[in-house]
């Protein structure tokens, strides 16, 4: 998952996956199939240890409550000392050559589907009473989800954690959540 995380699908060489797991090509073929099914178990890993903060995030009772702690723990996240810069769903597959087009398939549509999950919060949250009628859910969530996008950016640029962390602030200064 680390190596994924830190040179991206493509830039992860079977040499570079052998050595972090500590067994040879042959085992990992035989253990995963192929480069493309240790991408996707690697990305169901990270999304269900390291990220599993979103998912805590989503269950907050307010929407604001919800905000908070999705760019709170991202800017933590991203700016722990030790992880690689960014995120797997950033940094593992975002620009891919055709032979590597599921993977970039992958990340997209675990990308789509965490921006659905916090739209269906936000309609929700309309729901409740917590979210202005007027505000657009879908729009609400792609905004969220850029505002998260740019934090992983920050970091893969080399933003600390304290940065991300003023930065997350300002946005929730001009959210109106």
């Amino acid at each position: 998952m680390r190596v994924f995380w830190a040179k991206s699908y493509e830039g992860a060489t079977m040499a570079d996956l052998s050595e972090a797991m500590g067994i040879n090509r042959s085992s990992i073929y035989a253990a995963f199939g192929d480069k493309e099914n240790l991408f996707r178990r690697a990305v169901e890993r990270y999304r269900a240890g390291p990220m599993s903060f979103v998912r805590a995030a989503l269950a907050q009772p307010t929407l604001r409550e919800v905000i908070v702690a999705l760019l709170q723990n991202s800017a933590d996240f991203f700016g722990t000392p030790g992880n690689p810069n960014g995120c797997l769903s950033i940094t593992g597959a975002i620009a891919c050559g055709t032979e590597s087009e599921s993977a970039k398939a992958l990340v997209i549509e675990w990308r789509t589907q965490g921006e659905a999950a916090l739209r269906k919060r936000a309609q929700q949250a309309q729901r409740d009473g917590d979210l202005d009628k007027s505000i657009n859910p879908v729009e609400f969530a792609q905004y969220i989800s850029m505002l998260l996008a740019g934090l992983a950016v920050q970091a893969v640029n080399g933003a600390t954690r304290s940065e991300m962390k003023r930065s997350v602030e300002m946005a929730l200064r001009f959210m109106d959540v």
